[in-house]
């Protein structure tokens, strides 16, 4: 049997043999894919992820025959459709998700949000609902929030004006949302009433979303460091989880002030439980619960 020592030395001549086929990345190059990411996605890549970037590029710089991050970099300086960028977000972030999760949140929503939302209807005498899921992956959190709307309002669903918009930067993400296929996994912590009503299981084992609340949905590709966001209207409930741990303190305070603006007096905002804001700067958020924050 092999020692442990063994088994690192095997180990580490494999990583050897693999590292000697990348492309290196300079301190210049990663200098200005760093300033690069930091100003068009947010996320800010410190000295210590260098040779995580590097690892993560590879595949890139091979399928496009560059042969150094120079090239590369200068590929998503030219390219004007925003679509560079996107593949760049989605090697250097994590599109890890699952409905039900966090699952507080969802309960929040569903037995204090809503009725909130119902009342405010009721006296304005309007029948618009308007949630947005920012960074919504691969879409497990705009479809649970949709099958938790119809679970409340039940009959009365169909008479609001109460889709939901999601937005990604990823075009990866957003295409699997679209498709709405998703792995035993992603759907083992949903309670079953919502699986048995709102799943169809395919021949695959896999889980499919059913066409009535897909359609409630609309996705759009949107950068969050964009300096105009074009809404005409504000929103009840923004969801924005787990986006801003790869932003800095300023990016980070930037954005939820948006969001801020963004929302109706009494509206809500959702944030990851791994992130904080900073209640000194964001004065018209009030904390309500941990990672759940609502417009003053």
């Amino acid at each position: 049997m092999a020692s442990k020592k063994d088994i690192r030395n095997v180990a580490k001549n494999i990583t050897s043999n693999i590292s000697k086929d990348w492309v290196h990345i300079s301190e210049e190059e990663f200098a200005k894919i760093r300033s690069l990411v930091y100003n068009k996605i947010g996320i800010n890549l410190t000295e210590q992820k260098k040779t995580l970037l590097m690892g993560r590029l590879q595949k890139i710089l091979r399928l496009k025959n560059f042969e150094n991050f120079s090239e590369y970099y200068d590929s998503l300086i030219a390219d004007k459709s925003g679509k560079e960028i996107s593949e760049l977000a989605n090697h250097i972030s994590t599109n890890h998700t699952f409905f039900w999760r966090e699952n507080d949140h969802f309960e929040y929503f569903l037995n204090v949000a809503l009725p909130e939302i119902k009342a405010r209807l009721l006296d304005s005498r309007t029948n618009d609902i308007r949630i947005w899921s920012a960074g919504c992956s691969s879409g497990e959190e705009p479809y649970m929030l949709v099958m938790l709307m119809m679970e409340y309002f039940k009959n009365e669903y169909s008479k609001l004006n109460a889709g939901l918009l999601a937005t990604d930067i990823s075009e990866k993400a957003l295409g699997t949302a679209l498709r709405g296929v998703y792995a035993h996994e992603r759907i083992k912590e949903t309670p079953k009433v919502l699986v048995k009503k709102y799943f169809t299981k395919t021949e695959e084992d896999k889980y499919l979303v059913i066409d009535k609340v897909k359609k409630e949905v609309t996705y759009r590709r949107f950068n969050l460091m964009n300096k105009v966001f074009p809404f005409k209207k504000k929103f009840d409930i923004i969801f924005c989880r787990n986006v801003m741990i790869y932003f800095d303190d300023p990016t980070r305070e930037t954005l939820v002030q948006k969001f801020s603006d963004l929302l109706v007096p009494g509206g809500y905002l959702f944030i990851g439980h791994s992130e904080t804001i900073n209640k000194q700067k964001i004065k018209t958020l009030k904390f309500v619960s941990p990672a759940l924050y609502q417009k003053v």
